[in-house]
């Protein structure tokens, strides 16, 4: 235990005095915590749109400009994992969960309580729900966790620096950086990663419990998701124990040959064509669009911003809050790729399968919808995609896949954050010790339990998407010590010719 390092004990006595609140007080809780993030994404939805906006710009130009020849790592170093494996270790670390959670809801959702820039219920409407889908889920947030992620493993491969976020602002601010203010650093991350995966796993269990529920009448309740967290538990923890090339690598490998299994047989058995054809018309409508959608702040009020604030800008919050988690995890098994191929892998494989995946399940959900045969808006997000399978053929076997899916996307994120944790607690090690990775597990999971025993999970929710608001901070000091570095790296890479 002798690697570990401030950031373990501060952290974890933030998180008691949160948690502790949240189980003694938890209506207070989440009444203060829902009126701060209230009033963040009322004062700073502006900058939100600006920053993510910018991280697009920023990315793209990153990934064309000669900066792009540079290696992450020495000039001899080659990547460690497949393409097709670093790919499904991206969509599992990323989103995966979310993808199965809200793949059918959220479209269903910007169907029937449209935006006010369209009537709900229309074909407008279904158009638009897939544009706005793809929006909050598409390049803005892969851009985001791209260049993050640039930043952890320039400075962690090709400097020899500890994967550490401060680490990374080295450039600006020195060696204050191993004192007071890194750990400071360090402690934010560390905080909004272990709440932000605990509230993962609180939704998974809630999800996997209505899928068994709606299967086979398990009950709905504490007790049953109590004993699905902590069947996770095992499983991830064991994951973890394994190492990064075993337990990770095989997980990430099995989610995507899964998830293709069930996206295949939702375009096969679902509404086939029209589903390629929407996709491929509402594709086209977000690319065209993208450059309105980036920078829509409504203004002038009204429900337009009431909506704008409740999705769009608690997406960006959100998607922030877990920057420090999936930017360094994206780190840690990117080395020896170059700045090229990794922007153009982190930007585009998870964005086309991410939005092939909501055309497929958002039009069979509002296909279902539309048609009559139910009404698929009553059901809860956790129930929508269940619901949309019992109006399909082979509806038991579809929802058993979606659960082994989920189940199986579960164990990974929690696995990827464990040895996350286990990183940023031991001074950036890239192989923490195997008892510290234990011990972020039980944590993980024990906050889950107690929140979920209380019904805290929106209060968490909260929680983190306010410990977005500094870290968006963090990320753009990130951005100017990285520039910095890579103008640096370019001129001793011309002496060294």
């Amino acid at each position: 235990m002798k690697k570990i390092s401030n950031v373990f004990f501060i952290t974890i006595a933030l998180i008691i005095l949160a948690v502790g609140y949240g189980a003694i007080a938890p209506g207070s809780f989440e009444a203060v915590t829902t009126n701060i993030k209230d009033i963040v994404a009322s004062t700073f939805g502006w900058y939100y749109m600006m920053l993510m906006s910018f991280m697009v710009a920023l990315a793209i130009f990153l990934l064309l400009s000669p900066y792009g020849k540079i290696r992450l790592g020495k000039d001899t170093d080659r990547p460690q994992f497949s393409t097709v494996t670093w790919i499904a270790m991206l969509f599992s670390a990323g989103m995966g969960i979310g993808l199965v959670f809200y793949g059918a809801a959220e479209p269903l959702s910007h169907f029937a309580i449209s935006p006010a820039t369209e009537d709900p219920n229309t074909v407008a409407a279904f158009k638009e729900g897939l544009r706005q889908s793809y929006f909050h889920w598409g390049f803005h947030v892969w851009a985001m966790y791209g260049v993050i992620a640039l930043s952890l493993a320039f400075f962690q491969f090709r400097k020899d620096e500890p994967g550490l976020i401060s680490a990374t602002l080295k450039p600006i601010f020195g060696k204050k950086m191993e004192g007071p203010w890194g750990i400071l650093v360090d402690v934010l991350a560390v905080f909004a990663t272990a709440f932000g995966v605990a509230t993962s796993l609180g939704f998974g269990a809630v999800q996997i419990n209505a899928g068994l529920n709606h299967l086979f009448g398990i009950e709905i309740g504490i007790t049953s998701q109590f004993f699905i967290v902590a069947v996770v538990t095992v499983l991830f923890i064991a994951s973890a124990w394994s190492g990064l090339s075993r337990g990770i690598k095989y997980l990430s490998n099995t989610n995507l040959v899964v998830a293709f299994l069930l996206l295949g047989l939702i375009v096969i058995l679902g509404p086939t064509l029209l589903i390629l054809n929407m996709f491929t018309d509402s594709l086209g409508d977000y690319i065209s669009s993208l450059v309105r959608m980036s920078f829509r702040t409504a203004p002038m009020g009204g429900d337009d911003r009431a909506w704008l604030d409740g999705w769009t800008i608690f997406y960006w919050a959100w998607w922030i809050s877990w920057a420090p988690f999936v930017s360094m995890f994206i780190a840690r098994v990117s080395k020896g790729r170059t700045i090229r191929e990794f922007l153009t892998g982190v930007l585009f494989a998870p964005t086309i399968l991410g939005t092939f995946w909501f055309a497929a399940f958002g039009t069979t959900a509002i296909d279902i919808q539309m048609s009559g045969l139910v009404d698929l808006t009553k059901f809860s997000t956790e129930l929508t995609i269940f619901e949309m399978f019992d109006a399909m053929p082979w509806s038991l076997f579809l929802s058993v896949v979606a659960i082994v899916l989920i189940a199986s996307f579960f164990i990974t994120s929690a696995d990827s954050a464990t040895f996350v944790l286990g990183m940023q607690s031991t001074k950036g090690s890239l192989t923490p010790p195997n008892n510290v990775k234990l011990v972020w597990g039980l944590i993980q999971s024990t906050i889950a339990v107690i929140l979920l025993s209380v019904n805290g999970l929106t209060a968490l929710q909260n929680t983190i998407i306010i410990a977005a608001l500094p870290f968006s901070f963090v990320m753009l000091l990130m951005v100017v010590a990285l520039m910095k570095a890579l103008r640096a790296e370019v001129k001793l890479m011309k002496k060294q010719k």
